[in-house]
């Protein structure tokens, strides 16, 4: 399971060193993607054939549905991680998440999230704030 948050560098050559506890989970290739609330998406192998699956499954029918697979899959792109760890991240998604020199990678069970500093600390204070109103949503569903 991917846990915890790491506030890591990205280099000039647009390079981000996986924390060594992600890489280990991850394995030696990864799918970036956008993600949700302007940050990136990434997973492992394994675990992006699960989601790519989901997607696909769902109807194409379905303006919102079609929305979202274009989002999800058109920005997603296959990445090495090289011998030290590293993985290169695309102009493109770079851009897409504002990302500059200091990112935070969260990891959120399935996947880890690559955020601009700036915004993840933010968002952060936001959604700790809420904890309590979410829990308490979480459990009138039975999620809880």
């Amino acid at each position: 399971m991917l846990i915890g948050e790491y506030t890591h560098n990205l280099d000039s050559k647009k390079r981000l060193s996986l924390p060594k506890k992600f890489r280990t989970e991850l394995g030696k290739k990864v799918v970036i993607t956008r993600g949700l609330d302007n940050c990136l998406f990434m997973f492992g192998e394994k675990e992006w054939k699960v989601t790519a699956k989901k997607l696909q499954e769902l109807s194409f029918a379905q303006s919102d549905t079609r929305g979202f697979n274009r989002f999800m899959l058109s920005g997603a792109v296959e990445v090495d991680v090289d011998s030290v760890g590293r993985v290169l991240v695309p102009d493109f998604l770079k851009d897409f998440a504002s990302l500059k020199s200091k990112v935070v990678l969260a990891g959120v069970s399935d996947r880890v999230e690559i955020w601009n500093e700036k915004s993840w600390s933010t968002y952060k204070g936001h959604i700790e704030k809420q904890a309590d109103k979410m829990a308490e949503k979480l459990g009138e569903i039975g999620a809880l």
